[in-house]
């Protein structure tokens, strides 16, 4: 099912593949739910905290 996920998602792919919304997103990555780091302004995010996330729900 994750076979086509890149290893490091944009903000944008993490936010569809999650079905949730801008404002949720940012809430999750801020609180630290789903590990990402930052270049510059932009997200990335591992497909593996992405994956921890989904398990722990």
């Amino acid at each position: 099912m994750f076979d086509r996920v890149p290893e490091i998602m944009t903000f944008n792919e993490c936010k569809s593949l999650l079905k949730i919304g801008k404002n949720t997103l940012l809430d999750l990555l801020h609180n630290g739910e789903i590990e990402a780091f930052r270049i510059g302004n932009r997200w990335k995010i591992p497909k593996k905290s992405v994956l921890d996330y989904i398990r722990y729900l």
